[in-house]
């Protein structure tokens, strides 16, 4: 797979707005495109994590609107990122109508594209070591704070679809690292790839 076997246009809004579950399912295999930092990378979406709103224990959403959240209840097909622990950034994907909370982690990428700035901005050569994990990949694409927010449609940050686009057999588990909604299986991979974070 490389990144001339995408789709010049990216996923469109419609994509987004759909319940948080199916869009999980639907984001692997696609493929993330960014041109964050002024260098082109890509990788294909390999594992996701659905966070349901307001009924889920699990999610940010859960106490309501903060203005750290409040994006969560926006128009879908928006990157919301935010910091963890200090120091690593979560990429997420805004879903649902507008109205309805609800956002994808991507917690995991196989890289296609930009390899060798991966490897710099990651200081680690080996291919697994680029994008097997949430904070991992969004260092590797150069995504940070600034891309909160960011319009998923088009750049510096869009999501594509393979011109022949694979058929993947999806495995599913409970959530990592939560202490509440754990018990959910809301998490989502390609079975069977090298680059998921935990299998």
């Amino acid at each position: 797979m490389n990144i001339a076997s995408i789709t010049s246009s990216s996923l469109a809004r419609g994509f987004y707005a759909r319940s948080t579950e199916e869009v999980a399912k639907s984001l692997l295999g696609t493929v993330i495109l960014s041109d964050c930092g002024n260098h082109r990378t890509a990788g294909v979406i390999v594992e996701t994590e659905a966070y349901l709103g307001t009924d889920d224990p699990g999610a940010h959403a859960y106490r309501g609107p903060t203005p750290r959240t409040e994006i969560l209840w926006g128009p879908p097909g928006y990157a919301y990122v935010y910091l963890i622990y200090g120091m690593y950034h979560c990429l997420n994907f805004v879903t649902e109508a507008e109205g309805v909370a609800g956002c994808v982690l991507i917690r995991a990428l196989e890289p296609i594209a930009g390899i060798a700035t991966m490897q710099r901005r990651r200081a680690r050569n080996k291919p697994k070591e680029l994008t097997s994990g949430p904070g991992k990949l969004t260092q590797a694409l150069g995504i940070d704070m600034n891309q909160k927010g960011s319009d998923l449609t088009c750049p510096p940050l869009s999501v594509h679809q393979f011109k022949k686009q694979k058929l993947y057999k999806i495995a599913t588990s409970t959530r990592i690292g939560l202490t509440k909604g754990k018990e959910s299986k809301l998490r989502f991979f390609i079975r069977d790839n090298e680059f998921v974070s935990i299998v």
